[in-house]
C-alpha cells in the first residue's frame, strides 16, 4: 500500500526538500503551496502540486478534499508552513502578530482537524509539526515568531495525548539554523518594522547577524531536517521530538543547563555581537 503524505509551505526550503525526500522514499507526496510556479521541478520529481493558504479555511479544506478523493487516505501531515515576524513588540502592529500566528499556528491547526477524521478512519496517521528551537529559546526582537513557535509546542503535546488512542502519532522538528530564505524574509521585516526609532540599533545589529545567517557554518541544508522528517514518517514508534541540523541539540543543550538571565547573556551576545 502505498502511503500518503501532505506537506505544506513546499515551494521552498525545508518543504521542498521535505517533499522531494519523501517522493524518493516511496510516499505519494501531495506539495502544497501558494507558489505553484515554484514547485514545478516538485511535479517533475513525481509529486503532486496543490495550492495551498494556511491561511484560506476554504483553501486548506478544498487540498484535503483533493487528497482524499484521488487516494482514500492521508497517511503523514507535514505541517512546515511558516515565517519569521521580527520586531520590538512595541513597534510590531497587532494586524502583523495576528498574520503570523494565522500562519504560523492557526493554519496548522486546522489542516490538523482536516485530517484527523481521515487518520482516525483508517486507525493510523502521523502529525508532524515543525517549530523550531524558537520554540525553547527566544530572541530580542522576535517575540511574536517565538511566541507562535512555543503555541505550537503546547499544542502538538495536548493533541498527542488525546489522538494516541487512535492510532495517530504527533511529532515536533525543531531545526536549528536552516540555510533557506526564512532569515533574508525575517531580516526584511525587521527592519521594516523596527529599523527606526527606538529600537533601530538592536534591529540593525540583529539584520547584520540574520544576514550572515544563510552563509554560516553553523547552518545546516534543509535535506538535514527532510532526512530527519522521513525517518520520523518512517518509524514505527517515533520520539516525540527530534532537534536536527544547525546546531539545534547544542542549543537546546545550553538553554537546558543555564540559568534564564544567563541565557539571556549569550542571546544577547549572539544576536547583537556582544555590543
Amino acid at each position: 500500500m502505498d502511503k500518503t503524505a501532505l506537506v505544506t509551505g513546499a515551494s521552498a526550503g525545508i518543504g521542498e526538500a521535505t517533499a522531494r525526500a519523501l517522493t524518493a522514499a516511496g510516499y505519494r507526496v501531495f506539495a502544497g503551496a501558494r507558489r505553484l510556479d515554484r514547485m514545478a521541478p516538485l511535479a517533475a520529481a513525481g509529486a503532486t502540486l496543490l495550492k495551498l493558504d494556511v491561511t484560506d479555511d476554504a483553501s486548506m479544506a478544498a487540498a484535503v478534499a483533493a487528497i482524499k478523493s484521488q487516494t482514500g487516505r492521508i497517511d503523514v501531515l507535514i505541517n512546515n508552513a511558516g515565517y519569521g515576524s521580527y520586531g520590538a513588540l512595541e513597534d510590531v502592529p497587532l494586524a502583523e502578530a495576528r498574520r503570523q500566528f494565522e500562519v504560523n499556528v492557526f493554519g496548522l491547526a486546522r489542516l490538523s482537524q482536516l485530517v484527523l477524521p481521515i487518520m482516525r478512519a483508517q486507525k493510523s496517521g502521523k502529525i508532524i509539526n515543525v517549530t523550531s528551537i524558537g520554540g525553547k529559546i527566544w530572541e530580542p526582537l522576535g517575540a511574536w515568531y517565538h511566541a507562535t513557535k512555543f503555541a505550537v509546542e503546547g499544542l502538538s503535546d495536548s493533541l498527542r495525548v488525546e489522538v494516541e488512542r487512535f492510532g495517530i502519532d504527533v511529532i515536533v522538528i525543531e531545526p536549528g539554523a536552516i540555510r533557506t530564505e526564512w532569515a533574508g524574509i525575517a531580516r526584511d521585516g525587521l527592519l521594516q518594522m523596527s529599523g527606526s526609532g527606538a529600537y533601530a540599533e538592536l534591529a540593525k545589529r540583529h539584520a547584520r547577524m540574520l544576514a550572515t545567517a544563510e552563509t554560516s557554518s553553523l547552518a545546516s541544508a534543509p535535506e538535514v531536517v527532510a532526512r530527519t522528517i522521513v525517518h520520523a514518517a518512517n518509524a514505527r514508534r517515533p520520539k516525540t521530538r527530534y532537534a536536527t541540523g544547525g546546531g539545534a541539540r547544542t542549543i537546546l543543550f545550553l538553554k537546558a543547563i543555564l540559568p534564564d538571565r544567563l541565557f539571556d547573556r549569550l542571546i544577547w551576545r549572539v544576536t547583537q555581537g556582544g555590543g
